[in-house]
């Protein structure tokens, strides 16, 4: 122990005095421990001897006589300790606690408890065990059996049996928690008994200020995790205005009642098998400080309202949702107890088929629960299930409302608890209301007796939150209609999520890496020429983004940024030897056939360097290639099920793809990405997220983008970096406003509205329906032009989208609006779209490739802002009209390409000061974006999305001068001023009465897509 004892004989800050301050608050009265000494400790066996002694007297005193333990000298008592000391060796300290063990001598066998677990109401003796076990502190404990002198700061024991050790440092001696973490690395030797893989739940090291924990120590390869409450949505702890910031730890994560629900329900030695040598290893598990607060606030929650709540939880990726969502789902079974449960049955909806052998795994290790664990994608599965006792039902996102379709008459009178993995809105809308039909309480009516207003009313109560389920929403980007479905409404007037763990929280502890600490872009540059004597005029912007895919899928580019590739994974990643050598990269390609193209182009590659690493390649389906059909197992040579296990062996480094493994997938041995494709929005979140996996050799990733700039990558991440909550919602008088424009338009009547639904619920034949819709297909159209057809179709569309999320989320009920609904969606699929050609068709047959390179610019740190973000849902309207496309000669629009991306350099001084003065202000006018959030959103929220508009806008504007774009990109002044001018040019509120924009988006856009 050091530090200064007191200075001028004032308070002692020394580190000696903040140990004697936690001792002195664990064994006060309300602190429930008692001082252990160290002279009881045994070091060979790593028990306190003198605390098992009395506990065992006390709860079974036949067997502490059988045992001799009163008797020090006792071959018998020797024995007993020997073999208690060897099966926690074996089987883990958590093993011993929970089940006990049999052990025999010359008087008979005897089942011996060590731990009296918390009773269940009117269980009298396990009350009485529960009461007599002995939680002490010991410190300054001598452990060692080579020197007598290295002792630890203190150590926690039940019952004798070692719990936990501290270290602990003190800022006052200019020593902090860091120094802790080396000391246990560097002094601490896991030979002796104490500090053996599995003895303790977890070692702590700990200052003032901070907390970190392990639960392996291993030399200098101990992994320590921060145990902070977090502050001011980053990492730390608040200050505490009664003392140490870390005092929670001792005073309330490490008391009697905390530790003995962390011991019965969190703590857990898993066993893990290895597919190839079929040995097992054993891991210990302790939740992290997020990871308890958060089951705990919903177990509370749950208990004191009962089913029928929504709960969303914003965990950042890589957080450790997966044991959050096992420890939740197991304990939400056993709530409120056998007599009174809170829910019957727990249904986890996932995209990940590896979620239902983790939760099974876990559960093993918790003898005291009873349920199992089932994969059910298929209703017959579920059925079996639920016939077979089955408390835990996990299935997929996809198949979920069909299989409660199928049982929905059938457990309408059972609770479900609902924990939805990865959520996004798509878990709100049809299949949320799929959900609520099925598992909503049964009717006493019978079919016959329903009218068809009954069935209206059935049909609007299924779309709201019903009383017999509970749903429990974990995702690291909830996107508005997400906040919408299962935030909760607070002070401030918006949703936020139940309970938060910050990205940002996560990048400043060392939980998971910052993905944009290292981001390099790759500009290409290249020259296209006209390659016919006419010039034929095409669509400006449908031909830049034909032009810009044609370039970057050419042969010659792919393998130029193959070259880039190869030689940046063997320079920057395997010579450093990143990760120990055993860094793998990812390369996120636009779509299936420069995938093909990539990975091709890799191997050969690397065959011309003579490398012995080689690519797997990874997609969906069949797809042709180089003349014959082509799988991802004909290619790479080995099953689709076996690529995330054999990519983690030599000689694969690198794994191609497009779609497949750019969500969900968690391998932490990923360093490098490399991307060429569009990201952005909570798609480019996900993406690069694959990357910010940690482990204890992984100390830095990178990203190589050929697609991206870094300005959009950043405001992207910048939605989700701290906490995210939704600012308003949708107004529902804009359904009546949509409405009003669709009864005008004379297409239906409410006649038609009302026989339809009635045909329908009454489940008349299809053709009768298909024959009534017909006739209203030929009213649109009689339209009197296309673009009343399109303004109908694109409002219709609108009405259906937003009565669809307004549905779940409004305390009341509204029939017309539903029957509305009702006969739009069946109607939008049969309307024709009008005829619209593509004027950018032959645009490819006029230009040639002249020239192409790619240059690696200098990588750069994306730092994001500090604050949370508040989103809004995209208010509906209806007011679709086709975009007059913009002609251009392919000459101009190959000279404008150019000029975008070949980096020309530009010397017209006077173009440039129209195009800041004049072009692009009146670009921004036309933004729709811009023009929805002038008429919908205050000022601020406008003036954001002018400063977007004004970013689209350069990016298509300011093609002739590379100076000026970087300017914009890099010089936060030059920024400033230029968005402050366009906007004052630009802004007004009356300008999106006139403009178009569409209503919430529907769920086969990015905003809808899985978080």
């Amino acid at each position: 122990m050091s530090g200064v004892a007191r200075l001028y004989g004032g308070t002692d800050m020394s580190e000696g005095a903040l140990e004697r301050d936690i001792v002195t608050d664990m064994t006060s009265s309300a602190g429930g421990w008692i001082e252990g000494s160290g002279a009881s400790y045994d070091r060979g066996l790593a028990i306190d001897t003198e605390q098992l002694q009395v506990f065992l007297e006390e709860t079974q005193p036949e067997t502490a006589a059988a045992f001799e333990l009163s008797n020090h000298q006792s071959n018998i008592r020797t024995q007993f300790l020997d073999r208690v000391h060897r099966y926690v060796n074996t089987y883990g300290l958590v093993d011993l606690l929970r089940k006990g063990m049999n052990h025999s001598t010359s008087k008979g066998s005897f089942e011996v408890f060590f731990y009296g677990a918390t009773p269940s109401p009117g269980n009298t003796i396990a009350e009485h065990r529960h009461c007599a076990n002995r939680w002490s502190v010991t410190r300054q404990l001598r452990y060692s059996q080579e020197s007598s002198q290295l002792a630890l700061d203190l150590a926690l024991f039940v019952n004798g049996l070692p719990l936990a050790t501290f270290e602990l440092k003190n800022h006052q001696t200019k020593q902090t928690v860091e120094d802790a973490v080396e000391q246990y690395k560097n002094s601490r030797d896991a030979r002796d008994p104490l500090f053996a893989d599995g003895r303790c739940l977890a070692h702590f090291a700990l200052d003032e200020h901070s907390v970190r924990f392990c639960t392996r120590l291993a030399g200098d390869k101990s992994w320590f995790l921060p145990f902070d409450k977090g502050w001011e949505g980053g990492a730390g702890n608040p200050p505490n205005p009664d003392g140490y910031r870390t005092a929670y730890l001792w005073q309330d994560i490490l008391s009697p009642t905390s530790l003995s629900d962390i011991i019965e329900h969190y703590a857990a030695r898993l066993v893990e098998k290895d597919p190839k040598t079929k040995k097992t290893k054993r891991r210990q598990i302790f939740p992290r400080y997020h990871q308890l607060d958060s089951v705990r606030a919903l177990l509370k929650d749950s208990a004191a309202n009962g089913a029928g709540q929504r709960y969303l939880i914003q965990h950042s990726a890589g957080s450790g949702k997966s044991n959050s969502i096992a420890w939740l789902a197991l304990q939400l079974v056993g709530l409120g107890g056998d007599d009174s449960s809170v829910f019957d049955a727990v249904i986890v909806v996932t995209d990940r088929i590896n979620l239902d052998t983790q939760i099974e795994r876990t559960v093993k290790s918790f003898t005291q629960v009873r349920s199992t664990v089932k994969h059910a994608d298929k209703s017959k599965d579920l059925r079996q299930a639920l016939a077979d006792g089955t408390k835990i039902i996990i299935s997929t996102v996809q198949k979920f409302p069909v299989i409660l379709d199928d049982i929905g008459h059938t457990h309408r009178d059972r609770r479900f608890a609902v924990i939805i993995d990865e959520a996004h809105s798509g878990q709100g809308g049809k299949t949320t209301h799929a959900m609520s039909g099925a598992l909503g309480a049964a009717d006493d009516s019978t079919e016959e007796e329903k009218t068809t207003e009954d069935k209206i009313n059935k049909i609007i109560e299924s779309q709201k939150l019903l009383g017999n389920a509970s749903y429990y929403a974990f995702t690291a980007t909830p996107k508005p209609k997400t906040l919408g479905y299962f935030g909760r409404t607070r002070a401030d007037g918006q949703k936020h999520p139940f309970h938060v763990y910050t990205m940002k929280q996560a990048i400043e502890e060392g939980f998971i890496l910052d993905v944009l600490k290292t981001y390099q872009t790759v500009d290409s540059y290249y020259r296209l020429v006209k390659s016919v004597e006419d010039d034929p005029e095409f669509d400006a912007k449908k031909s830049a983004k034909t032009l810009r895919r044609y370039v970057e899928g050419d042969r010659a580019a792919i393998q130029a940024k193959a070259s880039i590739i190869v030689d940046h994974l063997l320079d920057h990643v395997i010579r450093p030897r990143k990760i120990g050598g055993k860094a793998r990269t990812m390369l996120v390609a636009d779509g299936v056939d420069r995938t093909l193209e990539y990975h091709s182009a890799i191997e050969e590659r690397l065959k011309q360097l003579g490398s012995p690493y080689r690519a797997v390649v990874a997609f969906s389906g069949e797809h042709q290639h180089g003349g014959k059909n082509v799988t991802e197992a004909s290619i790479n040579g080995f099953p689709s099920s076996a690529i995330e296990e054999t990519f983690r062996e030599d000689p694969y480094r690198i794994l191609v793809c497009a779609d497949k493994f750019q969500t969900g997938y968690d391998e932490p041995l990923l360093h490098t990405m490399y991307v060429d494709k569009p990201l952005s929005g909570v798609r480019a979140v996900q993406t690069l997220s694959r990357l910010n996996r940690a482990r204890p050799d992984k100390r830095d990733v990178a990203v190589l983008d050929f697609y991206n700039k870094p300005e959009g990558i950043q405001k992207s991440f910048e939605k989700w970096y701290r906490t995210t909550t939704l600012a308003d919602e949708i107004d529902p008088n804009k359904l009546h406003d949509l409405r009003v424009f669709l009864d005008g338009t004379g297409v239906y009547g409410q006649e038609d509205i009302d026989v339809f639904v009635r045909m329908f619920l009454a489940k008349e034949d299809r053709a009768h329906l298909e024959a009534f819709l017909d006739q209203l297909v030929l009213a649109y159209r009689e339209l009197d032009s296309e673009d009343q057809q399109v303004e109908f179709k694109g409002t219709a569309k609108a009405f259906v989208r937003t009565y669809d999320y307004l549905a779940g989320i409004l305390p009341y009920r509204n029939p017309e609006w539903l029957k509305l609904s009702i006969l739009l969606t069946f109607l939008i699929p049969k309307l024709p779209a009008p005829i619209e050609e593509d004027l950018s068709r032959g645009i490819l047959e006029t230009v040639d490739l002249d020239s192409y390179r790619a240059e690696q610019q200098t990588a750069i740190s994306i730092s994001l802002g500090d604050e949370d973000a508040a989103l809004t849902v995209a208010s509906p309207t209806g007011t679709g009209r086709r975009a007059e496309p913009e002609m251009k000669p392919a000459s101009v629009i190959a000279d404008d390409f150019n000029r975008a991306f070949g980096n020309i350099p530009w010397t017209d001084k006077d173009r440039i000061l129209r195009l800041i003065a004049v072009e692009i202000p009146a670009k921004v006018r036309e933004d729709k974006q811009y023009l929805n959030a002038q008429k919908y959103n205050d000022e601020q929220n406008a003036r954001v999305e002018g400063a977007a508009a004004v970013q689209r806008a350069i990016l298509e504007f300011v093609t002739s001068d590379t100076e000026l774009f970087r300017q914009f990109a890099s010089n936060p002044s030059f920024n400033r001023w230029l968005n402050e001018t366009v906007f004052r040019q630009t802004y007004d509120p009356a300008a999106g009465e006139k403009g178009t924009a569409g209503g919430p988006p529907s769920s086969t856009n990015d905003d809808d897509s899985a978080a």
